[in-house]
């Protein structure tokens, strides 16, 4: 599997996002900020605070984070056009 290295936030909740293997590009995360570690996520100021931890995951100050897999399997769905 290839390890997130970069996440730029974007407005609109969309995230720029570059893997190890060249993979890169902009996933929307707006139906993904639901539940309760998510919800602060709608706010943009807590958004924007984003990082890359060692291994790979995107993640937020309050513990909330995102799987690498998914956001790469997003990008590729939106490269084959689904």
């Amino acid at each position: 599997m290839s390890k997130l290295i970069m996440a730029i936030p974007l407005d609109g909740y969309k995230m720029e996002v570059r893997f190890d293997d060249g993979i890169h590009g902009v996933v929307d995360l707006s139906t993904r900020l639901f539940g309760p570690v998510f919800e602060v996520l709608k706010d943009p100021c807590f958004f924007v605070q984003a990082k890359v931890e060692e291994f790979g995951a995107l993640c937020w100050p309050n513990g909330a984070d995102l799987a690498p897999d998914a956001l790469y399997e997003q990008l590729m769905d939106h490269a084959k056009g689904a």
